[in-house]
């Protein structure tokens, strides 16, 4: 476990980025497919059904780029099993995210940054789960977002609207020892990795 702790946080980022880059170089699809059969296991302990109260539920994920972790094979399977899918969207910065449904054969375009996005005709969704790219995280379920805090402003805007799942995806060699954090960061409540998934502490 590397311990670059005492880095302040655009280093730490520029530490994680090379980490990660090097991560996804060896493992690739191989991890992408066991980060999906870990998420699924774990899914009865989440308390995550098909069905919540009635409705369908709604989990929200993100369309991974670059050198994240893949969760397209996650995406796929949940849509299999009969969750509703909806991918963020983002609205302006310094403003929590949106989300659009998606299904397999959503359209996407491309907004800032190279970033996906459903188009405006796709139905707006409020997730129950909200899964989360990260660049680290560590044990107390903190982690280390790219730097405009969408997420910590998503993520604090549905707790105050009621309850949601928060759950980190990584790979499992992006855990450091400790992720600084300031009084807006958010806790993830799961963690799932291509070797694990575990619930943090309350």
């Amino acid at each position: 476990m590397a311990d670059i702790t005492d880095n302040p946080k655009p280093p730490l980022r520029t530490a994680a980025l090379a980490r990660r880059a090097a991560i996804h170089a060896a493992q690739g699809l191989a991890a992408a497919e066991r980060l999906r059969d870990h998420f699924l296991a774990a899914l009865p302990d989440m308390g995550v059904t098909p069905v919540t109260a009635g409705r369908p539920t709604v989990v929200s994920a993100f369309w991974s780029m670059g050198d994240e972790i893949d969760v397209k094979p996650l995406l796929a399977a949940l849509h299999a099993r009969g969750y509703v899918l909806g991918l963020p969207v983002v609205v302006k910065r310094g403003q929590p995210l949106t989300f659009r449904q998606w299904h397999p054969t959503t359209q996407l375009e491309a907004v800032a940054f190279g970033l996906l996005q459903p188009a405006a005709d796709q139905p707006d969704v409020v997730p129950d789960v909200v899964i989360t790219p990260l660049l680290a995280f560590d044990g107390r379920g903190h982690r280390l977002g790219y730097g405009a805090g969408y997420y910590d402003r998503t993520l604090a805007g549905l707790r105050d609207r009621g309850h949601v799942t928060a759950v980190g995806v990584g790979f499992a060699d992006q855990r450091i020892d400790e992720v600084p954090i300031t009084e807006r960061d958010q806790l993830l409540d799961w963690m799932v990795t291509d070797q694990a998934a575990w619930r943090f502490p309350a």
